[in-house]
């Protein structure tokens, strides 16, 4: 295994092989993404998809003068193998290794940075009219798949691409998956296009003249042959009414095809779309049989793609199963996901309430003001959308659920790092760009009951409501059968103590407790507050328990600036309370990707930085107290 790839240290080295030589290539490379990814985890899904374009790009077009722009970037490992990056594989999402996205200071060939779908169409177009404006002819060419077609943000560039600029290729990567199966009109209408057996016959024709023939006059030959069969077949192209000249669709896994179709269009000088068929999880039967399960994961078996299986429920499964139990008891009660099913565990509710489950696809704006919208009707929309894909749903948040106080639930999965994903996927942000928000209620779940009491409470309550829970398992708390309403803005004392007060939100209470236990070995008492609420906090509790402390600590999964601890501060400095705050959370910057543990101790998210920190007002306080004695 490896043999030809083994000689790839550059795109130079791709542009040396014949077509057979890169069929081998793909096969290889095929083969250490499996071997390699099933130690690792990750993408293997969307790349094992792209390999023979990613190869017919590199060995047509010239990186870094030319740019390759991929939609989300999680499919970028290909281009990162051929780009210098092969003897890096294995460092794949690990501390210190190579990103799962595309990263602009990980290489020159990574032209784009993306983590989130929709993004490709207009940054390609930026580049597109800053080399115009420049005077420059480089290629930039982007590469989306058909999911991304659902995102408002692609729609927004299409608008625009044939009036800003004369040269422009798009490749449209239909594999008729995003993360779950594709939604929606523009599914439907990708798929009538391929599924059209008079299209396909011609397609085959074109095939089979390219190989005989190959070279600029076949394809030109074949393009008016289409012009006018489309005509016939096709009164009006989608694309092309955008202004962008279609071709396709084209077998994404034939190499010579590819490279002859992408030597014809960068010869055009007008927007190009290319539409290229390709299969997700091509070379390997597991993640072709299982291709949600594929598309991100952990460690796998490479024989058989079997993962080891967790016996204790995750947060996004305890999230779904409570749901179901809502909506057993409430008729009003929805299901809304962005293009997240499996990811929100949404999957779960849905066979048990398919009428009352929403997926609109990756469009969070949308999904936003549609649960708005079924508010107004009596509903209880829970939305159930990652921290950091809801960041793109803020001015509908503000606009038209707070401003009109309507009783959409917000259910923010992956709140908190996320670990392996890196800084495009960490929800580090979520409290800052919520808390500011009037009307919304925010809450922060410490386990698993607690986000069942949460919902439930989210769901009696008559406005908005935020509910903010990590990724993977939580503490192991048994569920009850039935939810408990809790009293909003109430915080919960888990501990007594008089020295310090350690306040720890949502999945840091944990680390709350450690540090109470810590302080305990170095002669301190502590009290440990479980906040539950973001807004309203308990002011009443928190200040009372702050003016008999010589120092409170404020812990979150979430950035400083802006966050719970900020909250902390202002709520004691308008109370006239001066006791010390020591806030423990992440720092403004964005974090890395890397082990959860790990980062957190890099970065003073750990009892070790609280105890270090605490160390100055202990003594100061110490020195206070025998000075009251004497």
């Amino acid at each position: 295994m490896g043999k030809l790839l083994d000689s790839i240290h550059s795109p130079a080295d791709v542009k040396k092989l014949s077509v057979p030589q890169l069929e081998a290539l793909a096969q290889e490379i095929r083969e250490r993404l499996i071997v390699t990814l099933s130690k690792t985890g990750g993408h293997l899904g969307p790349n094992l998809g792209v390999v023979e374009l990613t190869l017919a790009l590199h060995y047509v077009f010239d990186t870094p003068a030319d740019k390759f722009v991929f939609d989300v970037s999680h499919q970028a490992y290909v281009h990162k193998m051929l780009t210098g990056r092969c003897e890096q594989l294995d460092t794949m999402r690990q501390p210190g290794g190579l990103n799962g996205f595309m990263l602009r200071t990980e290489s020159e060939h990574d032209c784009y940075g993306a983590g989130h779908a929709g993004t490709a169409l207009s940054a390609a177009l930026g580049m597109a009219v800053a080399r115009d404006l420049s005077g420059s002819r480089e290629h930039v060419v982007a590469l989306a798949g058909d999911a991304a077609f659902t995102n408002g943000i692609s729609f927004e560039a299409l608008n625009n691409i044939a009036d800003q600029t004369k040269r422009l290729i798009v490749v449209l990567n239909d594999n008729e998956w995003s993360i779950d199966r594709n939604v929606g009109a523009i599914a439907k209408y990708l798929h009538k296009i391929v599924t059209n057996p008079h299209l396909s016959q011609l397609h085959d024709s074109a095939a089979r003249l390219l190989e005989r023939v190959g070279g600029k006059g076949a394809l030109h030959v074949v393009r008016r042959a289409e012009e006018a069969a489309k005509g016939l077949l096709w009164p009006s192209f989608l694309f092309e009414e955008f202004g962008l000249t279609y071709y396709g669709p084209v077998d994404g896994h034939n190499i010579g095809l590819l490279i002859e179709t992408f030597k014809f269009l960068k010869q055009q000088e007008r927007p190009v779309l290319l539409h290229a068929i390709t299969q997700k999880g091509r070379g390997f039967q597991p993640a072709l049989d299982k291709q949600k399960k594929f598309h991100g994961l952990g460690p796998y078996d490479p024989e058989t793609g079997d993962t080891k299986v967790a016996g204790q429920p995750t947060y996004s499964e305890v999230f779904a199963e409570s749901l179901v139990k809502l909506a057993d008891e409430n008729a009003k009660v929805v299901a809304i996901t962005a293009a997240m099913p499996n990811g929100t565990a949404l999957d779960l509710f849905r066979p048990h309430h398919p009428k009352r489950y929403f997926d609109v696809g990756i469009a969070e704006e949308h999904a936003v003001i549609f649960a708005a919208g079924m508010a107004t009707q009596g509903y209880k929309p829970f939305c159930a959308i990652y921290s950091t894909f809801l960041q793109r749903g803020f001015d509908p948040i503000v606009h038209d659920v707070c401003l009109q106080n309507l009783p959409v639930v917000f259910c923010m999965d992956r709140a908190g790092l996320s670990g392996d994903d890196g800084p495009t996927h960490h929800g580090l942000f979520d409290i800052a760009y919520l808390r500011g928000v009037p009307n919304i209620v925010q809450m922060a779940a410490a386990n698993e009951d607690e986000l069942a009491d949460m919902m439930y409470t989210a769901m009696l309550h008559p406005g908005p409501s935020a509910i903010r829970y990590p990724r993977g398992t939580g503490p192991g708390a048994t569920v009850k059968p039935h939810p408990s309403a809790l009293e909003i803005g109430r915080a919960e004392v888990v501990r007594e103590g008089d020295d310090v007060v350690i306040l720890g939100l949502g999945s840091m209470l944990a680390m709350a407790k450690d540090l109470a236990v810590a302080l305990e070995a170095q002669g301190y008492t502590a009290a440990v507050i479980n906040p539950r609420f973001i807004k309203p906090l308990d002011v009443q509790l928190i200040t009372g328990y702050a003016r008999r402390a010589t120092a409170l600590v404020a812990m979150e999964d979430h950035v400083l600036m802006g966050g719970f601890g900020s909250a902390v501060l202002e709520a004691l400095s308008e109370a006239g309370v001066e006791t010390p705050v020591v806030r423990i959370g992440w720092p403004d910057r964005f974090i890395e990707h890397g082990k959860v543990d790990q980062l957190r101790a890099r970065h003073g998210v750990s009892v070790e930085a609280a105890l270090e920190k605490l160390a100055p007002y202990l003594e100061r306080g110490a020195r206070r107290l025998v000075a009251g004695q004497r």
